[in-house]
């Protein structure tokens, strides 16, 4: 049973499972692994083992949000 509070992370890990990758991306497990079988979501494989670098996931969200179009900016010049 995992007794740490929602929030806390271990700063000491270096790979995370997908399940907790997903869980830092607030996703499904399902979704985490189409990201990684895609490419979008950085993965090693240890042994059998998929691992997602921990440095993967807040590089993930950095390119997503260049890549999403700033539609609040837009709206806020028209009006």
């Amino acid at each position: 049973m995992d007794t740490a509070p929602a929030g806390a992370f271990d700063s000491t890990l270096v790979l995370l499972t997908v399940e907790e990758a997903a869980r830092r991306l607030r996703i499904g497990r399902t979704v985490c692994y189409r990201l990684i079988s895609s490419g979008e979501l950085e993965s090693i494989t240890v042994g059998h083992l998929r691992r997602v670098p921990v440095d993967a996931v807040p590089e993930f969200v950095t390119r997503r949000r260049k890549n999403q179009q700033p539609t609040t900016t837009a709206t806020a010049t028209a009006a």
